[in-house]
């Protein structure tokens, strides 16, 4: 019995952290503008070539992903692989790009086609970035596991910051999405 509650209320409190939100601070400030992102392209459109992301999409819906190279896990694909599959059946025109915050470039240039051919990610462009911190003006805070930056129109329209972060993250980012983006 005793044991019982316990599993309960350990239930609980994984059902209640994962529609939290956001762990911790990171990215850009909501409205801001979109800072230049100039990565290394290893899966997407521009596959094979160093390209500024930000000047690319310009005023089309955006998700950017920021990670930690040596933070990728499993839950994180979790996450990274529902939020694909919602973006690519439910919205029009909205990309995602995932940057690898690396450095060791060479190394996860390698390692990023390996990972799509595993994974199949159907929207979204794995990347490389040399320098863990993150591209300048992107204010990737380091204690995060992952920054996630919605833009539209050239601007910030939401952000998140993850400490730790599972599939059941994604709903909070598809409705700040949703917010910007156009439906099928």
């Amino acid at each position: 019995m005793y044991t019982r509650a316990i599993l309960t209320l350990l239930a609980a409190v994984v059902v209640l952290g994962g529609a939290r939100g956001s762990d911790v601070e990171s990215g850009p400030e909501k409205g801001a503008k979109v800072p230049a992102l100039k990565v290394y392209d290893c899966t997407g459109e521009n596959k094979d070539k160093a390209v500024d992301y930000a000047g690319l999409r310009k005023d089309k819906v955006t998700v950017y992903l920021l990670l930690p190279a040596d933070k990728f896990s499993r839950p994180m694909n979790r996450f990274m692989k529902t939020l694909d599959g919602k973006v690519s059946k439910d919205f029009e025109d909205v990309y995602l790009v995932a940057v690898w915050l690396t450095d060791d470039e060479e190394k996860t240039k390698e390692l990023l086609p390996k990972v799509q051919t595993s994974v199949g990610y159907e929207a979204t462009a794995l990347t490389a970035f040399k320098g863990k911190e993150g591209p300048k003006g992107w204010d990737v805070n380091t204690d995060a596991h992952l920054t996630v930056v919605v833009a539209a129109g050239g601007k910030v329209a939401a952000r998140f910051g993850y400490n730790s972060v599972n599939e059941t993250e994604v709903p909070a980012v598809v409705k700040a999405i949703s917010k910007v983006a156009k439906k099928k």
